[in-house]
């Protein structure tokens, strides 16, 4: 059997003439069920008139390779013309001033001459694209109805920190030690204002008990430093709603150590199961508690304008600043210790980053490092981390928020410690 690149080769144009059709078919197929309702010949194009537009943009483009590019050209204006005409015809009469359907066959030629002059799978992708848009009708209109301006300044705000200014922030070290990168410091801020919006917009989608686990479920897998600063943040702005902020840092807390044992399994199998105990025994711990506390504060009354800002700006970005001195400070201090004092490496390292002293021990194989001082040094690193989110809560969310923190922190290190002289490491 011929493969995929010899069967749409352009020395086999009926199968990408094929393709053509098959856009046609599928665009026509979507725009012919959304005008079921309509009686033959009371629509300017359905399900045939599609399928045969993708045809025509594939012959068009067979010609114009076998003969100038100029019929490709000439063939979409007379296609548009026709198909604008008939669309006209269609407005004026049902008083329907809608360009979508015009633009749709617009799309089937188009895609039809894109898959014959060389690119199959890309037009078959933006068929499939064009499709899922033109469905999605009354969802994306009711989603737009829903849309209140803070909202869409939210999305706006995170994609020019995302896409316009990350790329034109410095991704080098600027200071003489080589520890700041001002691109880090911007992804962490991106980081905690991406948690806070992903947590703002499941409580306005699933309700408050659904959304803040959601919101604690991305915040564990993304960053726990940043998902503690955020829900602390939050904790301190509404002091009714600071129990259910101390069940979500708990809850992304138990996350981050699912992600450890995630990590440590892909490198180092030996090493995850060394760790499994003790993980397991936290993560458990900081979950029930997490959940006890979510669930048992949305209970009592609290404030419900805690919602109307999904981010800040200005507070993301002076904890990233923290965050990113600590990590200065603890690099410097492991680079001057030597590399046989690997547990002080670990706890400083984690004081920043539990990930990247996780990541170095889990590739070190014996017998550079024995899996035991390896297990040794990832648990002092989440302990180090540990104790230093219980720091940033108190001072992102206060000292309440920073002793119930340490609480709820305390217990899953105490379980995790027993666990440890229990099975050993």
């Amino acid at each position: 059997m011929p493969d995929f690149e010899t069967l749409f080769s352009p020395e086999q144009p009926l199968a990408r003439l094929a393709v053509a059709l098959a856009i046609g078919l599928l665009i026509g197929l979507e725009r012919g069920w959304s005008a079921r309702s309509e009686r033959e010949g009371e629509r300017a194009a359905g399900f045939r008139t599609h399928a045969i537009s993708g045809l025509l943009g594939g012959i068009a483009a067979l010609i114009g390779l076998r003969t100038t590019p100029l019929v490709i050209g000439f063939a979409f204006l007379g296609f548009a013309g026709v198909s604008l005409m008939f669309h006209w015809l269609e407005a004026r009469e049902e008083k329907n001033f809608s360009a979508t359907g015009a633009i749709a066959g617009l799309m089937a030629f188009l895609l039809g001459a894109l898959s014959v002059i060389g690119e199959p799978g890309l037009a078959a992708a933006a068929a499939t694209a064009t499709v899922v848009l033109l469905a999605l009708k009354s969802t994306l209109h009711g989603f737009l109805k829903k849309l209140d301006w803070i909202e869409l300044r939210a999305v706006l705000i995170l994609l020019t920190m995302s896409f316009l200014l990350l790329p034109l922030v410095p991704d080098h070290t600027i200071d003489p030690w080589e520890t700041l990168n001002p691109a880090r410091i911007w992804e962490l801020a991106i980081f905690v204002c991406a948690i806070s919006f992903i947590g703002y917009i499941g409580i306005r989608i699933f309700g408050e008990r659904r959304g803040i686990l959601i919101a604690a479920l991305a915040g564990g897998l993304v960053s726990s430093t940043a998902a503690t600063l955020n829900f602390a943040r939050l904790g301190k702005i509404h002091s009714s709603d600071r129990t259910v902020m101390t069940g979500a840092i708990a809850l992304a807390s138990a996350v981050m150590c699912a992600r450890i044992l995630v990590i440590v399994g892909i490198f180092n199998f030996a090493l995850a199961a060394v760790l499994l105990p003790m993980m397991l025994a936290a993560m458990i711990v900081q979950a029930v508690i997490g959940l006890l506390l979510v669930s048992n504060g949305l209970k009592k009354p609290h404030d419900d304008v805690i919602w109307k800002n999904p981010f800040d700006v200005g507070s993301a970005l002076r904890f990233s600043i923290l965050i990113a001195i600590i990590l200065m400070i603890s690099t410097l201090v492991a680079r001057h210790s030597g590399s046989e004092a690997l547990m002080s490496v670990s706890a400083l390292a984690g004081l920043a980053d539990v990930d990247a002293i996780t990541l170095s021990l889990a590739r070190m194989q014996e017998p550079l490092v024995d899996v035991s001082v390896a297990s040794n040094g990832i648990l002092i690193a989440a302990l180090t981390n540990t104790v230093m989110k219980a720091g940033l809560a108190a001072i992102a969310g206060g000292a309440e928020t920073g002793w119930r923190v340490s609480a709820v922190n305390l217990a899953a290190v105490l379980t995790s410690g027993a666990t440890y002289l229990l099975f050993g490491a």
